[in-house]
């Protein structure tokens, strides 16, 4: 599986998400505009001592992404706008979890692209907009994990 930053705007997110990526042996994948600088303390601080063993790859827009994959991939997009809770999503061994960036989601066009592709992660309270995005991801991959990876260590 590959997590998928669509304009990343918080270091702190992407690092935290970055340590995940290197526990689980999950591919990070950078794509389009980032609000900071992968060599940045911040993005270094949260990943901690782990940063130098991720995996990841940076894409200048999600068109030249999609050229790296295989035919017919399988994209699951996340999202407080989706419409199917994330335990009704079809995981592969091979999806990309994509999420939008922290302060404004996907670009339109994706919402209304892949809208049948796009699911969310329940909330029971209305107290809150939605989580945070390293905490988004991380639900997320751990349950496509749970579906198809071996159990850990």
């Amino acid at each position: 599986m590959k997590i998928v930053l669509i304009n990343p705007d918080i270091p702190w997110n992407a690092g935290n998400i970055g340590r995940s990526c290197v526990a689980t042996g999950t591919e990070l994948a950078f794509v389009g505009k980032m609000g900071f600088e992968l060599s940045a303390k911040e993005i270094r601080r949260s990943g901690l001592d782990y940063w130098q063993f991720l995996k990841y790859s940076v894409h200048a827009d999600f068109e030249a992404f999609l050229k790296t994959l295989p035919a017919d991939p399988s994209l699951l997009f996340f999202s407080t706008r989706g419409g199917e809770s994330y335990w009704e999503a079809p995981y592969r061994e091979d999806s990309c979890l994509i999420f939008g960036a922290e302060t404004a989601g996907f670009p339109d066009w994706m919402y209304e692209k892949y809208k049948d592709r796009l699911y969310k992660l329940p909330m029971w309270s209305d107290r809150v907009r939605s989580l945070n995005l390293s905490t988004a991801a991380g639900v997320a991959l751990y349950e496509g994990l749970r579906r198809f990876a071996p159990a850990a260590r």
